[in-house]
């Protein structure tokens, strides 16, 4: 922030980076060696849907997209509790770069066609041998990343969220306000 703007009290918001997602295969390996987290295979992107043709025709070029691709992953859109939709690729866990890009595909699809303001986050889960499981999460609007540990309907582990969050501190852009670290629960693949 410039002078000029903290003297009028205005802040810049903060720009995302999506090409961030990139760097999620790589810290699957780090997950895997330091905690013994495996990705699952899938990934999801979180959005509230907009009405009218221009969203609905968005939302089928993104599936196409998709499913266009010679291996492709299994896709599925469902809604939540709270109203909203959740695309979710399932492929093969052993490929995280292509779910990186296909989860990348589908917020560059929403954002060039307008919809960047109902873009919330996409989620990476992972799972380790004793079935223990979180989901890595991506705040769209602030362009990092958080870990997001459900134990029940109501409690998530505070403890793995932090060892997360700190094995991976180098390798993404966590996010430095807890606040921000939203419950997710139900979220696919968790």
């Amino acid at each position: 922030m410039g002078l000029w703007e903290a003297m009028r009290g205005r802040v810049q918001p903060r720009r995302n980076n999506l090409d961030a997602l990139f760097h999620v295969p790589s810290a699957a390996i780090t997950l895997q060696t330091a905690l013994g987290f495996e990705p699952t295979g899938t990934g999801s992107v979180c959005y509230r849907s907009a009405a009218g043709a221009a969203f609905a025709q968005t939302q089928a070029d993104m599936l196409a997209l998709i499913r266009d691709d010679p291996e492709a992953p299994d896709v599925e859109v469902t809604e939540d509790d709270f109203g909203f939709t959740w695309l979710v690729v399932t492929g093969d866990k052993a490929d995280m770069a292509g779910l990186c890009t296909d989860l990348h595909a589908v917020n560059t699809t929403l954002e060039l066609n307008g919809f960047e303001s109902g873009l919330l986050c996409s989620m990476v889960p992972f799972v380790n041998a004793s079935g223990q499981r979180f989901g890595l999460t991506y705040l769209y609007k602030q362009g990092t990343f958080y870990p997001f540990a459900p134990t029940g309907d109501q409690s998530r582990d505070t403890l793995l969220e932090l060892s997360v969050r700190d094995l991976l501190g180098e390798e993404l852009p966590m996010e430095p306000d807890l606040q921000r670290w939203l419950a997710v629960w139900k979220a696919p693949g968790l």
